[in-house]
């Protein structure tokens, strides 16, 4: 099967890390290809021995503009006659779009092949949001949702929709605790790995992502006598102004709110990261996640986590099991819960067992592969009926 992978952006976020990820696990039966903006990700592509095409970026947001919303439409119009002529220079029996936006290109090239289009995030709601949607679910075969939140979502905007749930997959290999030593980890921290205690966001910063409810979490725990220590592993990776929210605003922010309260020397902006092996508890506690990749990654390495409960959390960890599950924007409930983890008497150990033993039984790249190889086939049979 020919398959042809469309990306509207060229930087690596989570989903391009899934889609790297179901690349490096497909069987011999798959021929990919894949088409993006030339940068990190077809320097990664081509590492993994993908051939690729170069289209037009975009970084438009959903949301009208009398700037910004010309020039997305202008972006993904040349977008789509390129993925078009890949489609067809390929012979792709399949295309599949890795975001709402390379859907949105895709429904704009019209190849002729079977279109799968992966569904990652959850629009707000609104008239343009819908319409995106409509026209999305109109030139689809299949849509495919990575949690049942996502397809609910999907399918709040566009009932008629075909939405397929496909969690997304970690390489179990790579992301494997007998393979890792912690201990020079942290030394490479200097100060902050000498903490008794390292917790750890690892996410874009963004105001969704609410890396500043960690910060005041951190602020109570130290004010109760924890020794702790906060790592902030991201970058504010969208900050074009088309983006939707003023990521780079919120960066300064959360500086400022570090400042103030006096934690400079209990919280590390660390960047990007291509591991985290040095946490005790990693924190997502955004406002709403369609899925939570980290969480996976962390509970591979046996990490006990403490997660939002809205969204996708709740289809991968038990509360009381894995992790925690909580409401965001409570800080005082996520200091209480980082507590009762470092405080317990293993220190988490087995939640972070019990981590590693549900992602063995659910999201390893090769169950996302077959799933996916199943997916497609359906796709193509539907769209030659």
């Amino acid at each position: 099967m020919e398959v042809l992978y469309v990306n509207h952006t060229a930087a690596i976020s989570g989903a391009e890390r899934s889609l790297l990820s179901l690349l490096a696990a497909l069987p011999d039966t798959v021929h990919p290809r894949a088409a993006a903006p030339r940068g990190p990700l077809t320097q990664a592509l081509q590492r993994l021995g993908i051939p690729t095409s170069a289209i037009a970026g975009t970084a438009g947001s959903l949301r009208l503009h009398p700037l910004h919303t010309p020039r997305a439409l202008a972006e993904m119009s040349l977008a789509a006659l390129q993925v078009r002529r890949a489609a067809a220079r390929s012979h792709a029996d399949l295309v599949h779009a890795n975001s709402i936006r390379a859907g949105i290109v895709l429904a704009l090239a019209h190849p002729r092949a079977a279109t799968v289009v992966h569904v990652r995030d959850c629009l707000p709601p609104g008239a343009l949001s819908t319409a995106t949607m409509r026209l999305i679910a109109a030139r689809s075969t299949t849509i495919v949702a990575n949690s049942h939140y996502t397809a609910r979502s999907v399918s709040s905007a566009v009932p008629s929709a075909s939405v397929e749930v496909v969690h997304n997959p970690v390489d179990i290999e790579r992301w494997d605790p007998t393979r890792i030593d912690r201990a020079p980890a942290r030394a490479a921290l200097g100060q902050a790995g000498e903490r008794k205690a390292l917790l750890g966001v690892v996410a874009q910063l963004s105001p969704w992502k609410a890396q500043h409810t960690a910060i005041e979490a951190l602020e109570l725990l130290v004010a109760e006598g924890v020794d702790a220590h906060l790592l902030l592993i991201g970058s504010a990776k969208f900050v074009a102004s088309a983006t939707r929210f003023d990521n780079d605003a919120y960066v300064a922010g959360l500086k400022a709110t570090v400042a103030a309260a006096g934690l400079q020397e209990r919280v590390s902006f660390l960047g990007e990261r291509e591991d985290v092996p040095e946490l005790d508890v990693l924190l997502l506690p955004a406002t709403e996640e369609p899925f939570g990749r980290a969480l996976i990654e962390a509970m591979a390495l046996e990490v006990p986590v403490l997660a939002t409960a809205v969204g996708g959390p709740p289809e991968i960890i038990e509360d009381g099991r894995e992790g925690y599950l909580l409401p965001p924007g409570e800080p005082t409930l996520w200091a209480r819960a980082a507590r009762a983890v470092l405080d317990s008497e293993d220190g988490g150990a087995a939640m972070g067992a019990a981590g590693r033993r549900r992602v063995l039984s659910a999201f390893t790249a090769d169950q996302h592969a077959a799933a996916m190889i199943q997916l497609y086939e359906s796709a193509v049979l539907a769209s030659k009926a």
